[in-house]
């Protein structure tokens, strides 16, 4: 029978989360790694003053779970967040729905709100989720569609759900289709930029011939204020609700940078990439590296040069490092969702030409609402090329009548942003 108790070993922890999925049915898990369950992130919530908890769950005394969460003092409601988590099989969900119950209650949380890593429509943890009695969320705790390049080895993210792969069409009409087979075969560079849309690619070309350079920080708490103003700008310039400074530093504190040009899987790290114009830092961005995967994790840039494209060329090296490490996933994070609106032409004309590999989604084909707050930065993102995989929505389980109260207040928020 599974146990569930605290968790006190980073090593192990990190460890079975890098490793990958087994393959029976007893211990088997999902075969996703996000760093947002690290060790190292709950160090990162414990800095900013928020309380957490780490638990893993034992059979027989191996581990085929672990399960990270932090409190959330939102004054809509104080709630217990499990972001991307937990890592975990079939076995145990009862049991730790259990413990993570009684430690939501003993914090004052009036709901546990769980957003698992996890493609759409994944059965198992559907049903077993509405059957402990969690509901949708009416808001995203995390990204849900989220958009990226497989690199070097086969995809692995290929095959963890079975649905109809989405067909994009393009100038050519080949779609994402066209180089399903080949999605064995290791990429290149050279691969990788011919499947760009042509605009992106052009972009890349201009931020070059303008002397803008990329550089890797190696000094990143150093350099944290370069990216920290730019943010600040970015933020302004698009209304979104920030992470805090604090937050920032702490992610820096406990992601240091790569030891070397190959770090150890179950280490991870973070690099802030510059990108210099005229003497000036235009553009940036914080990438997460774990378990042989890259995240975009967060950018900014200048509205002062906003016509110079350094944005492009800083994400062009960034992907090709990620090849240099042999990095498996390069994973640009959330875009807008894609649906099936005829009238919302964005990918069927942007989508670049022959991208390559099998989308993750039972749509047939697929566009982007124009007027999506997400709409520019999706634009931006699958311009280098890539797949779509679609995550399942975040749950609720409430806890409190209280709970119903914060459910409509963000209802209402969700109208008023356009989500």
């Amino acid at each position: 029978m599974p146990t569930v108790t605290e968790a006190h070993d980073r090593v192990a922890w990190n460890s079975f989360l890098a490793s990958p999925a087994l393959p029976d049915g007893r211990s088997g898990r999902q075969p996703f790694r996000p760093f947002l369950q690290s060790w190292e992130m709950g160090e990162v919530y414990r800095d900013v003053g928020n309380e957490i908890v780490r638990l893993e769950i034992r059979e027989r005394n191996e581990l085929i779970g672990i399960c990270f969460g932090h409190i959330v003092p939102a004054r809509r409601g104080r709630h217990l967040s499990i972001p991307y988590g937990p890592i975990l099989g079939t076995g145990g969900w009862g049991l730790l729905l259990e413990e993570l119950t009684h430690f939501a209650k003993d914090a004052g949380c009036t709901f546990i709100r769980m957003s698992p890593f996890l493609p759409l429509h994944h059965g198992s943890t559907e049903l077993t989720m509405t059957q402990q009695g969690f509901r949708p969320s009416p808001l995203h705790l995390l990204a849900e569609h989220l958009w990226y390049l497989p690199l070097v080895e086969p995809d692995p993210w290929a095959n963890t759900c079975h649905t109809e792969p989405v067909e994009v069409s393009t100038h050519a009409g080949n779609g994402l289709l066209r180089r399903a087979q080949d999605d064995t075969l290791p990429m290149t560079k050279e691969d990788i930029f011919k499947e760009m849309r042509a605009t992106t690619r052009n972009l890349i070309r201009r931020a070059e011939n303008e002397d803008v350079t990329i550089t890797v920080s190696d000094d990143p708490i150093r350099d944290m204020p370069l990216f920290l103003a730019l943010h600040d700008e970015t933020r302004k310039r698009h209304g979104f609700t920030p992470y805090t400074d604090a937050f920032f530093h702490a992610q820096l504190k406990h992601f240091p940078s790569p030891s070397s040009q190959f770090p150890v899987p179950s280490s991870p790290s973070c690099s802030l990439y510059l990108a210099h114009y005229q003497n000036e830092v235009i553009a940036a961005s914080i990438h997460m590296h774990f378990a042989g995967e890259t995240s975009y994790h967060h950018g900014a840039s200048s509205q002062k040069y906003r016509n110079i494209p350094a944005s492009y060329l800083l994400q062009w090296h960034a992907i090709q490092d990620a090849l240099a490490r042999s990095d498996h996933i390069y994973n640009f994070w959330g875009i807008a969702p894609l649906s099936r609106d005829e009238q919302a032409i964005f990918l069927q004309e942007k989508q670049p030409k022959g991208s390559w590999g099998i989308p993750l989604s039972p749509c047939k084909k697929i566009a982007c609402p124009a007027r999506h707050p997400f709409a520019g930065v999706t634009t931006f993102k699958t311009g280098f090329g890539g797949k779509l995989l679609e995550l399942q929505h975040c749950m609720d389980l409430p806890l409190s009548p209280t709970y119903y109260l914060t459910r409509s207040f963000e209802t209402l928020r969700k109208w008023r942003r356009g989500f």
